[in-house]
């Protein structure tokens, strides 16, 4: 498999791999390894979280004992450096850039980072965090690396090494089991360009191959931990929170009198009314709804859906933690069925809000000043997209800024449906968003000093 052969790496493509060595350890000798609440979860490989992370942890604690978080954080560095590296080097070569366009690449790579560090709520470097989000962004990039080279040059070593590394980052945070789901609508996009029809089944067999063996692994996994076989919990705990935000108080008629299900909803609604936790307190403005919902939805789902649902499963006696865990997502789960329908417009209208904040935060931030730009620099992708199909057959890089879109689409739909679309969330496609966008500027403008070439994107 060649990836970047040393002996044809120049001086300069040296130099930036150090100058990013340098920046991520310097960051982490300035600022040290950061523990949030969430760490504690990955450390003590909590039943909620994915397993690629909390081993990734376990094994630098097996191999460095004490300080194994600092050593753990200079490797994610290193890892997110090389990721960076490898992704920009492939870009310039593909696309035959000059030393500053390959150096502009890099620090678009960089600015996620520096923007979580400075810009966001919690100001988390997160290369230096015991966060999940630190191993899946170099795995992310990783993978846009094979996937680029699967759609560019079409080998099927790429085809499975994208692939590979899509499992691994639905291994690392559940939302990135959209990658597995992309890689698949991508391919078989190519595949229907090409007319190869009867192979269209191949990339959904794999897919669903993928699904099971992660649904395996995560059950295995468990097993040897908690000795319980079972996957992750809370996700449906997750998704009734925001659905319990957006009800009513005769929504729960959808329950049986007496039942566990109505209890538990009419104890839910009172709290979250009491507290101001629902829709009718977002306010009145776009910005004010959406605003409340992502303030509030931790509160309401930490003090009052898991709260409850805690108390009376461990009030019937002896029951684990483990059980307990379950036990809260089936109930929760067995709500949502019987629940979002009828309150499904203003669950909708909810999401929307959460989706367009989503939206906006993969590529800029949050501001009345900003989001109609963000907006704006959507609908200038799409176009182009367009445009360099139809009208210049230029599809390298159609391919690449369509690649974008849909994972920003992807990731931002699936996150909103349990949880809001924070900043680090969010971090991945801002990176190939601009890419992509610089790279289409460059073809539309170059457009116009040179003909138009038989499809390929340059040579």
């Amino acid at each position: 498999m060649e990836i970047v052969r040393l002996k044809k790496i120049p001086i300069k493509s040296l130099c930036i791999l150090a100058g990013l060595l340098f920046f991520f350890s310097g960051m982490l000798a300035a600022f040290g390894v950061g523990v949030y609440n969430d760490s504690e979860q990955y450390i003590t490989m909590h039943i909620h979280r994915e397993p690629l992370y909390p081993l990734f942890l376990a094994l630098f604690r097996k191999l460095c004992g004490d300080g194994y978080l600092t050593v753990a954080a200079a490797v994610q560095g290193i890892l997110t450096a090389a990721g960076i590296w490898f992704f920009a080097e492939y870009i310039t070569r593909h696309f035959k850039l000059r030393l500053w366009e390959e150096i502009l690449v890099v620090l678009i790579q960089v600015v996620p980072h520096v923007m979580t560090r400075y810009v966001s709520a919690l100001h988390i470097f997160l290369e230096s965090s015991v966060m999940s989000e630190a191993l899946c962004i170099p795995l992310f990039h990783f993978f846009l690396y094979f996937l680029l080279r699967m759609l560019f040059e079409q080998r099927q070593s790429d085809k499975i090494l994208s692939l590979t590394f899509a499992f691994l980052l639905s291994m690392t945070r559940g939302q990135m089991m959209t990658t597995i789901l992309m890689w698949m609508v991508l391919l078989l996009l190519q595949m229907i360009g090409q007319k190869k029809y009867r192979q269209l089944m191949v990339p959904v067999i794999a897919v669903v191959a993928m699904f099971g063996m992660r649904s395996l692994t995560v059950h295995i996994y468990n097993y040897a931990v908690t000795g319980y076989f079972m996957g992750n919990t809370y996700g449906q705990v997750n998704t009734l929170t925001n659905v319990i935000y957006a009800c009513d108080e005769e929504d729960g008629k959808v329950f049986e009198e007496g039942s566990l299900e109505r209890d538990f909803f009419e104890r839910f609604y009172a709290e979250a009314d009491a507290m101001e936790l629902n829709y009718k307190y977002g306010g009145e403005t776009f910005s004010q709804r959406a605003g409340h919902l992502e303030q509030y939805h931790d509160v309401l789902k930490f003090q009052v859906l898991e709260a409850d649902l805690s108390a009376y499963y461990f009030s019937l006696g002896e029951v684990d933690y483990y059980e307990q865990s379950k036990m809260s997502d089936e109930m929760a789960g067995s709500m949502l069925k019987k629940l979002l329908p009828a309150c499904f417009g203003q669950w909708l209208y909810d999401y929307i809000l959460l989706c367009t904040n989503g939206f906006i935060r993969s590529i800029a931030v949050v501001h009345p000043l900003i989001n109609w730009i963000a907006l704006l620099l959507y609908g200038v992708a799409v176009f182009l997209v367009v445009w360099l199909i139809w009208h210049r057959k230029r599809y390298d890089t159609a391919w690449m800024m369509g690649t974008a879109l849909l994972f920003i689409a992807a990731n931002v739909c699936a996150t909103s449906i349990t949880i809001m679309c924070l900043s680090r969330y969010m971090i991945y496609g801002f990176s190939l968003f601009y890419t992509a966008l610089y790279l289409s500027l460059k073809d539309l403008r170059r457009q116009r000093t040179v003909g138009v070439t038989d499809g390929q994107a340059y040579g």
